[in-house]
C-alpha cells in the first residue's frame, strides 16, 4: 500500500505543479524567503523529450491507421502518446515551480515533487559553492554521511551540518544538492 500512496502523491503533486506552471500562479513566499531553481541542467532534456513526444503522437496515429484495423488500437495508442506528453510537462512544471527556498526557517531543498527538506539555521555550520559530478544520475544518493540531492548528476551547494541529522530517513553530517545560482544562494545563506 506504501508504494501505491507514494505514486498517487507523486501523481497528484505533478497535476498540481502543472496547473501552478500553466496558470502562472507562483509559489507563495513566507516574508524574507528567496527562492532558487534548479532545473537548468534538465530543462533541456526536458524540452527535446517533450518535443519529440509531440512529434511522435502524429507519426504513430499514421503508422496504426494505416496497418491496423481496429480503431481501439488507435484510440489506445493516441490516449497514452497525449497523457504521457502532457505527464512530462507537468514533470518539467513541478521542478519549476518547487524551487529550493532560504527564509527565515533555513534552507529548503527541493526537488520538484519527491524532495522537500528544511534544513534549520541552527544545525548549519557552514555553506560553500562547488561543482561536484554525482557517480551515478539518481536524483537522491548517500554516501559516507553525505546526502547528495542532485539535478542532471550534479550538485553545486554543500551544507556542512554542526552534528549529524535525519534526513529522508539518513543519518548525514553533510547535505549537497544543485542550485542554478550557487554563488547567490551561499551568499544569502552566509548572511543569515
Amino acid at each position: 500500500m506504501s508504494a501505491l500512496r507514494t505514486v498517487t502523491a507523486y501523481e497528484s503533486a505533478m497535476w498540481r505543479g502543472l496547473y501552478r506552471w500553466i496558470t502562472r500562479r507562483p509559489l507563495r513566499l513566507a516574508p524574507g524567503d528567496v527562492a532558487f531553481g534548479h532545473a537548468g541542467p534538465v530543462k533541456p532534456i526536458f524540452v527535446v523529450f517533450i518535443v519529440l513526444s509531440a512529434l511522435e503522437i502524429p507519426i504513430l496515429d499514421l503508422i496504426i491507421t494505416r496497418l491496423v484495423a481496429w480503431p481501439a488500437v488507435r484510440y489506445v495508442a493516441l490516449a497514452a502518446g497525449v497523457y504521457g506528453l502532457v505527464w512530462m510537462i507537468g514533470l518539467l512544471g513541478a521542478l519549476l515551480t518547487s524551487p529550493h527556498l532560504v527564509g527565515d526557517a533555513g534552507i529548503r531543498i527541493r526537488n520538484g515533487t519527491s524532495v522537500d527538506v528544511t534544513i534549520p539555521w541552527e544545525a548549519v555550520d557552514r555553506v560553500g559553492h562547488r561543482y561536484r559530478s554525482l557517480p551515478s544520475s539518481r536524483a537522491l544518493q548517500v554516501e559516507d554521511g553525505v546526502l547528495h540531492l542532485g539535478t542532471g548528476g550534479q550538485t553545486s551547494v554543500d551544507v556542512a551540518l554542526r552534528e549529524p541529522l535525519t534526513l529522508l530517513a539518513h543519518t548525514v553530517r553533510e547535505v549537497r544538492f544543485y542550485a542554478d545560482d550557487p554563488k547567490a544562494l551561499v551568499a544569502l545563506a552566509r548572511e543569515r
